[in-house]
């Protein structure tokens, strides 16, 4: 059976329903205790009524100490379930924007991705603000309800002391309502604008920082900085817009009960100069107008705050529910497996044919890099198999036909620019902690420098991005990671661009030492590393040229030796 947790919603109004249908307790509860607030709210105003011609008329000790008494229980009242009324509230949604927080997540990490045109930056926006902003709708239901019990309350009052008092209420708050409802939609477009613009924005930056390194090599970062100038400016200029609207919605519900409330004062002023109502009533009537501000500002902002729910609600549903883009097989490959590439085309790739024998070492040396990265792209299945041409095979079976699971088991695609986590070296290169060949790993990737120029060794913290690593350690802490997987096919595109030729060179002897009876494809132009593989396929042009070992190619292929000496 599927549980709530489980559900994927279709919608925004879905996912705020199933927030609400997760917290009907936690609601109900708020709504009785923040009810109970308001009541104490409006009826400290008419028990000062009451306690004001009740002691006018017997003028005893014994009445002012009942009174007295009343009120402080009163206070008591308001002041507990305020108290425990909101602990019960924002504890409930706090923990609902963190369930949606963990469902965004995990969506934006799922093996598969979602065909949805958002960027990292936006989805981790979407993930933070309007995760916590569509968990706002837990407290904004009990908050309009227990509202509208003060409205109420001080209707009735009113109108036991004069129906036109009550009346007034009623409509006044009825009319104030129809007109904020309007403005509220306004807000609700607004906000999803700039909702947009400012993930778009968030996107921008977080592309930024992680090219922030080469762009000062070659001096673009200038042009980088002027293009998420633009991007913040249109962010900057949609909050304005915002906020202008936001402050004309305060400004107008403001008013409009201020209105309301001096309307009721005029009118019982008049009612008790008339001697309709007695003196204890006008106590009463000014007391509630003045106290009937609160509830009827906090009433007249919750439709601003259900439609900014809704409009972050609609942006999770953008992640939540994407389409993924491509639809995965079940079966698995046989463990031992080898890979082969058969006829692929795809981007620069012009129907490459190869295959790697299982437990061969074999390199591909790329003369465009454009070649390359589509080369791993396929590999790595960040091009779904429907999207290109030709067939991509482990153990035997079209990767079209896996499971993504059983694919991300056997076949590990490491990038150039792997990932560094904030951390330590050894929960960067063993997140799961499981790995038994981290202490190899660690060797075959030359790492053995950094582990011994700190003496916490592995545990050395690392920071995010690796900010305190030099490049060339940053791609041996990847190659150590890829290393340590130990998968039965492992595939590393230029893990040694950063590093120089000597390690370069104990690198390659390592990760072949480490390697041998597994499956490995290098994709790259290393001398050390092309000489240590099995055999070399060179890529031309989109195509498979020429396939013998390094040294054979050295000696009887010009192009080969001019492309790949250094």
């Amino acid at each position: 059976m599927t549980t709530p947790d489980t559900q994927r919603p279709r919608a925004g109004s879905d996912i705020l329903r199933t927030a609400l249908r997760r917290n009907v307790g936690a609601m109900a509860w708020g709504t009785v205790l923040m009810g109970l607030y308001q009541a104490g709210e409006t009826a400290f105003p008419i028990a000062l009524g009451l306690i004001v011609e009740h002691t006018m008329r017997h003028r005893s000790p014994e009445a002012l100490g009942v009174s007295v008494a009343a009120l402080a229980m009163i206070i008591t009242t308001v002041s507990l379930s305020w108290r425990f009324g909101m602990r019960i509230l924002q504890k409930a949604n706090t923990t609902e924007a963190h369930r949606w927080r963990v469902r965004v997540a995990g969506a934006g990490l799922q093996p598969v991705a979602g065909d949805v045109d958002l960027k990292s930056g936006e989805v981790l926006t979407i993930a933070t603000e309007d995760a916590d902003q569509t968990a706002d709708i837990i407290e904004v239901v009990p908050l309009l309800i227990s509202s509208l019990v003060a409205v109420l309350i001080a209707a009735v009052a009113l109108g036991l002391a004069d129906v036109r008092l009550g009346l007034l209420v009623i409509v006044g708050t009825v009319a104030i309502l129809s007109v904020l409802s309007v403005m509220s939609k306004r807000i609700g477009s607004s906000t999803r604008e700039q909702q947009a613009r400012v993930a778009r924005a968030g996107a921008k930056v977080a592309d930024l920082i992680i090219g922030l390194r080469p762009l000062h090599g070659f001096g673009g970062n200038h042009a980088a900085f002027r293009a998420y100038r633009r991007v913040s400016t249109d962010a900057k200029r949609q909050s304005v817009t915002v906020a202008r609207v936001g402050g004309v919605y305060a400004g107008t519900a403001l008013a409009l009960n201020a209105v309301l409330a001096a309307a009721v004062t005029l009118t019982a002023g008049w009612l008790a100069f008339e001697g309709r109502i007695n003196i204890g009533e006008l106590v009463m009537a000014v007391g509630l107008a003045q106290f009937i501000m609160e509830p009827l500002k906090l009433f007249s902002e919750m439709p601003k705050y259900v439609m900014i729910a809704r409009a972050s609600a609609e942006r999770m549903a953008l992640v939540l529910t994407a389409p993924p883009v491509t639809t995965p097989g079940t079966e698995r490959p046989a463990r031992g497996a080898g890979l082969e590439v058969d006829c692929v085309r795809h981007g620069t790739l012009r129907k490459v044919r190869f295959r790697v024998a299982a437990g061969e070492f074999v390199a591909v040396a790329a003369y465009q890099p454009r070649a390359a990265a589509d080369l791993a792209a396929v590999l790595a299945l960040n091009v779904p198999p429907d999207a290109y041409e030709g067939t991509v095979r482990v153990g035997g079976r079209d990767l079209a036909d896996l499971a993504v699971e059983a694919v991300r088991e056997h076949l590990l695609v490491n990038p150039y620019d792997g990932e560094i986590f904030a951390g330590t070296l050894r929960s960067n290169i063993d997140p799961s902690g499981t790995s038994r060949t981290v202490s190899e790993a660690v060797e075959a990737s030359m790492l053995t420098d950094v582990v011994a120029l700190h003496r916490e060794g592995l545990d050395y913290a690392v920071r995010d991005r690796g900010a305190n690593l030099s490049g060339g350690q940053r791609q041996r802490l990847s190659l150590a990671r890829a290393l340590a997987a130990d998968t039965d096919v492992l595939v590393l595109r230029d893990p040694t661009t950063a590093v120089d030729a000597v390690t370069e060179q104990l690198i390659a002897r390592g990760v072949a030492e480490l390697r041998r009876g597994r499956t490995t494809l290098v994709i790259t132009s290393s001398p050390a590393l092309l000489d240590a593989a099995d055999r070399v396929l060179v890529l031309d042009d989109g195509v498979v040229t020429a396939e013998d070992t390094h040294r054979r190619l050295l000696a009887t292929d010009e192009e080969y030796r001019l492309a790949v000496t250094r």
